[in-house]
């Protein structure tokens, strides 16, 4: 079974940085998708970065680009997200996704089955 371990997150102030770590288990294929979405309260669940394994593109949201930087360790399989100039809009639970059927990385939520249980990143002004 498809695990993912998560770590990484905390509190900072606003500027500062923070960095999350995912780690997948279990897959057997070369070519998936790696993605960080996030999740503030009473809000959607929104993309945030994907890095696809097969070929390491990475991939950004409007809202992270310039300022996260997503990347992925070939020899560990291990996903960083990089949080730079964090913002209190920024805070949220960050949650790891897996995606190991398409051949491409998608963006909804819904497309994921495999997720991590997700850190808190707390951004403060």
């Amino acid at each position: 079974a498809v695990q993912l371990a998560e770590s990484g997150g905390g509190s900072v102030q606003a500027g500062g940085s923070l960095s999350l770590s995912c780690t997948p288990s279990g897959i057997i294929y070369y070519g998936y998708c790696v993605a960080y979405f996030r999740q503030a309260p009473e809000k959607e669940r929104d993309w945030v970065a994907s890095v696809y394994a097969g070929d390491s593109k990475t991939y950004y949201s409007d809202s992270a680009k310039g300022r996260f930087t997503i990347s992925r360790d070939k020899s560990t399989k291990t996903v960083s997200l990089e949080m730079n100039s964090l913002k209190p809009e920024d805070t949220a639970m960050y949650y790891c996704a897996v995606e190991i059927k398409r051949s491409y990385c998608p963006r909804r939520h819904q497309d994921f089955e495999h997720w991590g249980q997700g850190i808190q990143v707390t951004v403060s002004s």
